[in-house]
């Protein structure tokens, strides 16, 4: 597979590759910042640009048997050729903030609760978390929601590091999800909130919980006896919140 760069750095804008596998409308690279759609997450988008100053709309980017294939606009690219990537942005942001506000929706739960997660998706616009819960009345999501706004508060830094997956399952907090739904990897990726939650997940995520901004809870649904849809937005970015360019 591909070399993941977004896996190291979600702040990894543009990137520089070779094309190793062509197909007419895909292409795989030797590395790619593009987060292929998995976990609730949606893929990136964005635009390669080719040899002779051509480019390409990066338009889906999905995991298939193993490869991170991205579907492409335009000409085939040939293998060898040298391409310079580039994510939309606004998007991958957007993914981001939402991505770890769940987090820490998931971390308030868990330490309350010691539930787990059924279920999530992340939207531009918003985000949901289905939750292992017995009753969850809107009083008591009230108090979940102000206790994410305080982690939120606190700046905590967050940090990427990586476990083995024997270690991993050893300790059933780092891992919230049922267990069919761990990617069968050797060594699990670890998003860690510092001074507040630990947990394993393959998505991209901010450097601060500051970055996420006010939560507000937008809907609760019930999903059944035990299982709780939660809808959450956060407040826009404020422009230059998001840190400069790397790469």
């Amino acid at each position: 597979m591909a070399n993941a760069l977004y896996l190291r750095d979600a702040y990894l804008r543009e990137f520089e590759a070779t094309v190793t596998s062509s197909r007419p409308g895909e292409v795989e690279l030797s590395e790619t910042a593009f987060y292929p759609a998995g976990g609730g997450q949606p893929c990136d988008v964005g635009t390669l640009h080719g040899p002779e100053a051509t480019a390409r709309r990066v338009t889906r980017v999905e995991k298939s048997a193993g490869r991170i294939v991205h579907a492409v606009e335009g000409e085939t690219l040939p293998v060898g050729a040298k391409v310079r990537g580039s994510i939309d942005w606004a998007l991958r942001y957007a993914h981001m903030r939402y991505h770890t506000c769940l987090h820490i929706l998931s971390g308030v739960v868990f330490h309350r609760f010691g539930s787990g997660i059924t279920g999530g998706q992340i939207y531009p616009d918003r985000a949901r978390m289905d939750l292992s819960l017995p009753e969850f009345s809107k009083e008591v999501v009230g108090e979940v929601v102000a206790e994410m706004n305080r982690i939120v508060e606190r700046d905590l830094p967050i940090e990427v590091r990586f476990l083995s997956r024997e270690e991993a399952l050893r300790d059933p907090s780092l891992v919230r999800v049922a267990s069919e739904l761990l990617p069968d990897v050797q060594e699990v990726r670890l998003i860690d909130i510092h001074g507040f939650d630990v947990q394993a997940d393959g998505g991209t995520h901010l450097r601060s919980t500051r970055e996420v901004g006010k939560v507000s809870l937008e809907k609760l649904e019930n999903k059944g006896a035990r299982n709780k849809r939660l809808y959450l937005t956060v407040a826009p970015s404020t422009p230059g919140a998001a840190p400069p360019i790397h790469g």
